[in-house]
């Protein structure tokens, strides 16, 4: 297995938010997280690259533990797309783009023409290659997602984490981003609210409940009525797309 947790634990300001959580990612697939908010999703993924130390447990890539490996070790094959990701600093989009190439730049290593192949690539991955001369600060919240999205992706990560990668976006940008990311030669571990895109987009969904992993599996194998009225406290009903066969959620609320 590529991303390994066994029996994780976290806590912050004495409550447990990630509670003896254990997940295989499989190499070059895509796992989804899905879960109420606080339910531990993004906590989850920050201990993956470590920006967070577990309490106990062990998260390992390719069976290392990663709190073992060099930051720059894992800032080189891991690379994390937050919600909430900016900069107050006068770049450009080619600029903030170029910044996920920072853990392949030595003290004295120039920066080189793949570097700069890198970030034009992962400009017109997501889109924003007609952007790049302008300035950050006058994007909107879609097109500086975008662009996040793009950093990440020049950094060339074999581990690709990505903390609700749709919010802000329209729906056309949404599926379009998790089909890029489905297609990625990378591991990823997403967290999503949108139960459809999960079941669209993920290999296998893991359900998170209070830092707890209450089902984990294929998505027709997890998504079911029962779980989502009581993980999520809805009513649904759920079928199957006519479209890609996969899960379909269908909400019951009244109007």
């Amino acid at each position: 297995m590529t991303i390994r947790l066994d029996a994780v634990r976290w806590s912050a300001s004495g409550r447990v938010i990630v509670d003896g959580v254990t997940l295989d990612v499989a190499p070059g697939s895509t796992l989804g997280l899905v879960g109420p908010n606080g339910s531990g999703k993004s906590s989850l993924l920050r201990l993956v690259c470590r920006l967070r130390r577990v309490a106990s447990g062990v998260v390992t890539l390719d069976g290392t533990d990663v709190a073992a490996l060099p930051r720059l070790a894992v800032a080189r094959r891991v690379a994390l797309v937050e919600q909430q990701a900016g900069t107050e600093a006068q770049l450009n989009v080619r600029q903030v783009v170029a910044l996920g190439r920072t853990p392949h730049l030595g003290a004295l290593a120039p920066w080189t023409t793949a570097d700069a192949e890198a970030v034009e690539t992962a400009l017109d991955q997501v889109g924003m290659a007609e952007r790049r001369d302008q300035p950050w600060h006058t994007l909107s919240g879609g097109e500086r997602q975008r662009v996040q999205i793009a950093r990440a992706l020049a950094q060339e990560p074999r581990e690709l984490l990505l903390d609700e990668p749709t919010n802000h976006l329209d729906i056309r940008h949404q599926l379009e981003i998790l089909g890029l990311v489905r297609r990625l030669p990378a591991t990823v571990m997403v967290a999503l609210h949108d139960l459809n895109l999960a079941a669209m987009f993920c290999d296998t969904l893991a359900v998170l409940q209070a830092g707890r992993i209450v089902a984990a599996g294929p998505p027709e194998a997890v998504l079911d009525e029962e779980l989502i009225r009581s993980v999520f406290g809805v009513r649904a009903r759920v079928g199957r797309s006519p479209h890609h066969g996969r899960p379909q959620v269908e909400y019951l609320v009244d109007v």
